[in-house]
């Protein structure tokens, strides 16, 4: 069946981003695994690293994880001695999230693994199409984020 029989003009963007997700997080995920690391809390590790202390609310923004989910697994991370949370002094509602040597010691070792990734990829798809993808997607994010909201 056709999209136009279906009642659809256009292809389906969300489904097609996902699909292009996973084809390349299929990459990492062998290192991940074989690492103990899951791919939300390396999304967090890697944020961490970037960017430094972080409010949960920031890693919900930056890594793109539910705050409901990220409560169990900053739970788990903390526990696994990962991060560190500490409230701060003048507003103990407020928590600032760190990296602590361990997980900062197990980010330095994926990052020479990682990279060979990123590099074949670039390799069979060549570099100017994932400049020109992350250029797209950045495109993207920034001209969708000016629609004004719709009504949940």
């Amino acid at each position: 069946m056709s999209r136009a029989s279906a009642g659809f003009r256009h292809r389906n963007l969300p489904l097609l981003l996902l699909d292009a997700r996973e084809t390349v997080l299929a990459r990492f995920r062998p290192l991940l695994n074989a690492s103990g690391v899951t791919e939300q809390q390396w999304r967090i590790l890697r944020a961490l690293m970037e960017r430094g202390a972080m409010e949960p609310r920031q890693i919900v923004d930056d890594c793109r994880i539910s705050s409901s989910s990220l409560a169990g697994v900053l739970a788990r991370m903390d526990d696994l001695g990962m991060v560190h949370r500490e409230r701060h002094a003048g507003d103990q509602r407020r928590v600032a999230v760190t990296l602590t040597s361990k997980s900062r010691a197990l980010a330095l070792k994926l990052a020479p693994q990682i990279e060979p990734i990123y590099a074949d990829l670039e390799a069979h798809v060549g570099r100017e199409f994932v400049e020109r993808l992350y250029a797209t997607l950045d495109e993207l994010i920034e001209l969708v984020g000016q629609l004004p909201p719709l009504d949940e």
